[in-house]
């Protein structure tokens, strides 16, 4: 019975157009934060060589990775939330690349990009002070 009520809860909710968000363990989130930061600095250093099409790439990835770990986030956290408006600029700034497109000099997408990159390096140090039992 109490399955069932719980099931009627959760179809409730989907019907309603809630979303549950379900908090992922640290080690997930910390995952998805090394991804973050390695296709950060991959970004910078292809913009550093001039090529467009890897800096729009690898800012997507970025976007990506910081899009899930926002959402694998405790609430409850405190390193979680300090890390919320670093994700929420890396996501910002990865935006503005992808707006100027890969026909523009790689150098104009790289000012926005060294930010996206301080923005992922800056989350992944709160994000890494997360523990299992501190989620």
């Amino acid at each position: 019975m109490t399955a069932m009520r719980i099931f009627g809860a959760l179809f409730f909710s989907a019907a309603a157009g809630a979303t549950l968000v379900l908090a992922g363990p640290p080690n997930a989130i910390q995952d998805h934060g090394r991804a973050m930061v390695r296709d950060a600095e991959e970004m910078v250093m292809h913009g550093g060589m001039g090529d467009g099409k890897a800096i729009i790439h690898h800012c997507g990835e970025v976007t990506k990775h910081a899009e899930a770990i926002l959402q694998l986030l405790p609430r409850a956290d405190e390193h979680g939330k300090k890390a919320v408006p670093h994700l929420q600029d890396a996501i910002k700034h990865c935006k503005r690349v992808a707006e100027m497109g890969d026909r523009v000099d790689p150098g104009a997408s790289l000012n926005p990009g060294t930010k996206a990159r301080a923005a992922a390096r800056e989350a992944m140090k709160h994000l890494m002070a997360m523990r299992d039992g501190g989620a």
